[in-house]
């Protein structure tokens, strides 16, 4: 048995109390270690223990968010108003998370493809570059100059 399966066997029954799935249990393993992959050269990971522990924090978190009802079979097909959900999701599409926080309005087609969105800064940005905006005024109609 590997390393990787047998702490998330003991994260699960410690967490849990539950056994998962082979079936589950292969696929978090392939998560789990090609996230050890792309962690080894980020963290210092150069011993077999802190490779171990840093594998068992992972398992950790992983188990603790399946717990929580994070995993793909707490998927609800119906929302509150007992509308249907669906979720199209293309990789092709990758923006900034201030991109995403900034995101107000969509609308969409009878086929539901996304027709018109629009993108707002936060508020604190918005009021900020009121702020800037107003205090360059000031100095100008005051001092004569700009920042």
């Amino acid at each position: 048995m590997e390393i990787t399966e047998k702490i998330l066997r003991e994260v699960f029954h410690r967490l849990l109390n539950t056994e998962p799935q082979p079936e589950m249990m292969s696929k978090l393993q392939l998560v789990i270690d090609s996230m050890m992959d792309k962690f080894q050269e980020t963290f210092n990971l150069d011993t077999v223990q802190r490779q171990n522990t840093f594998r068992a924090i992972i398992c950790s978190m992983f188990v603790h968010g399946w717990g929580m009802g994070m995993h793909p079979f707490n998927n609800r097909d119906k929302n509150l108003d007992d509308r249907s959900i669906e979720v199209r999701v293309s990789k092709d599409i990758l923006i900034p998370l201030e991109n995403v926080k900034a995101l107000r309005y969509v609308k969409k087609d009878s086929q539901g493809r996304v027709k018109k969105v629009l993108f707002e800064p936060d508020q604190n940005y918005r009021i900020r570059n009121q702020i800037d905006n107003l205090l360059d005024k000031i100095s100008k109609e005051k001092w004569g100059e700009s920042k």
